[in-house]
């Protein structure tokens, strides 16, 4: 007489407790699947956290979601977050770009464009020129910038696309693969032919997706900052987050999966039907991967992150002389400032700073400059004050300084970004039950990571099922 192993009660672990992780477990604890997040820090939220001092919010990672899927909105109604969402001061939508030391606004549409100071009379007329270029036949991964250099010129490559690079990515035009870092750049000029064409073109297509493009999208926050979104799933998990645990290995088997964590000081071991990677590439990359054949996540290490310093600083109203009417500024690396980018952070939302005062939050290093990221505090403030005495008209010395550091901080969609994505479909199709989520993969955007979580809760349960 034989006799079959029992498989466990389904339930899925997740490895890493950000917003990926966070909105994935929420979703599948609504389908009432058991899920258990272990979170290797003692909080969660990864870099989403939203610190009050003096009467200045100082925001660690992002600073707003871009409300580009309905799936925000849901989540955020779901969680019974309306009466504290707060949509960004229609100034907001004003974006600039330094030129010769200045900030120009970005322009917003036709008129705008024809009428900008940013771009010179011969690149708009380039640009007109964009929807009789041919694409070409095969489709290489090719390098944003050449990708730009091909369709728009070298002026819209200086003063668009390596700013906004720059200061989204952190990333090197030269080095970003339109393919994985911009894939909907991508589909838009193999389905179209043309950019400009597809955006005509794509618009109703992306209305039938209710989908919003990015440049139209609501800027959302909450009255205490992004924390407010991971704060709510944690609590709504309750004891289904494990801080403090992380995961030290994977065993597959004929069941499901080993997992095994530390906690307390202690090793413990957990059987689950699924397992979700959703924490920092490069952490996951140390987890020790046991299956019937020789697997390894040492690869995810190798996707690239450059260090980025984020500084907040604070000033009295009258040290600063510009209006501060919009977003904030971006810097082209062709005008030779240290700083990647400014956001204005107390015009985007009240509350961000004591009255009579303005927060200004900045960027440094990132892989234009990752030495300059690596600098101690008081070196770093020195060097945003220069660069915003330069570009906003700064006089003084701010009131208010807030330093932080993420070694690690985006990852690359870089050309060659295709060994990663294969490799991770190829451990999927191969290890049943393993699945991959997060910034790594799915968009770095904030917006990005909620979108994947609700997906992958989605594909989950499919799996489970």
């Amino acid at each position: 007489m034989t006799t079959q192993s029992t498989p466990p009660p389904l339930s899925v672990a997740i490895v890493g407790g950000g917003v990926t992780g966070l909105s994935t477990a929420f979703r599948l604890a609504g389908r009432n699947i058991p899920v258990t997040v272990y979170e290797a820090a003692d909080r969660v939220g990864g870099v989403v956290q939203s610190v009050r001092e003096d009467g200045f919010l100082c925001e660690w990672g992002p600073n707003t979601i871009l409300e580009t899927s309905p799936k925000i909105g849901a989540l955020i109604d779901d969680l019974g977050l309306q009466p504290r969402r707060w949509y960004s001061n229609p100034d907001a939508n004003k974006n600039y770009i330094v030129r010769n030391g200045k900030p120009v606004q970005l322009p917003t549409g036709p008129a705008a464009f024809m009428m900008s100071g940013l771009f010179s009379i011969p690149a708009k007329l380039r640009l007109s020129l964009e929807p009789l270029i041919r694409t070409p036949a095969a489709s290489p991964d090719e390098a944003l910038s050449d990708f730009v250099l091909r369709r728009l010129g070298r002026e819209f490559l200086d003063y668009a696309i390596n700013p906004f690079v720059s200061g989204i990515y952190a990333g090197d035009p030269a080095k970003l693969s339109v393919r994985h870092a911009f894939p909907k750049l991508h589909a838009v000029e193999q389905k179209y032919g043309s950019l400009i064409l597809g955006q005509i073109l794509g618009a109703r297509e992306r209305r039938k997706r209710k989908e919003v493009p990015k440049t139209a999208a609501k800027k959302v926050s909450f009255d205490d900052g992004l924390q407010v979104l991971s704060d709510a799933l944690r609590l709504r998990l309750g004891d289904s987050v494990k801080l403090c645990t992380p995961v030290t290995g994977l065993r597959k088997h004929a069941t499901g999966w080993t997992v095994t964590v530390r906690a307390a000081g202690t090793q413990e071991r957990h059987e689950h039907s699924a397992v979700l990677l959703a924490g920092p590439a490069q952490k996951l990359a140390d987890i020790a991967l046991e299956a019937d054949q020789p697997e390894s996540l040492a690869i995810l290490g190798e996707i690239e992150n450059p260090p980025v310093a984020r500084i907040v600083l604070g000033f009295r109203r009258e040290d600063v002389a510009d209006p501060l009417d919009g977003f904030g500024f971006l810097v082209p690396e062709v005008e030779k400032l240290s700083i990647l980018g400014t956001t204005y952070s107390s015009s985007i939302f009240p509350d961000r700073a004591p009255a009579g005062h303005v927060a200004l939050t900045t960027f440094v290093g990132g892989a234009r400059h990752p030495d300059l990221a690596l600098r101690d505090a008081d070196a770093l403030f020195d060097l945003v004050v220069r660069d915003l005495e330069r570009v906003l008209g700064v006089r003084g010395k701010p009131v208010f300084r807030h330093h932080v550091l993420f070694p690690k901080a985006i990852p690359q969609y870089n050309v060659g970004f295709a060994r990663f994505a294969d490799a991770m479909n190829a451990m999927e199709s191969r290890l049943p039950g393993l699945f991959f989520a997060g910034n790594y993969r799915d968009g770095i955007s904030l917006g990005n990571s909620i979108v994947a979580g609700q997906d992958m809760a989605a594909r989950i349960a499919d799996f489970l099922q």
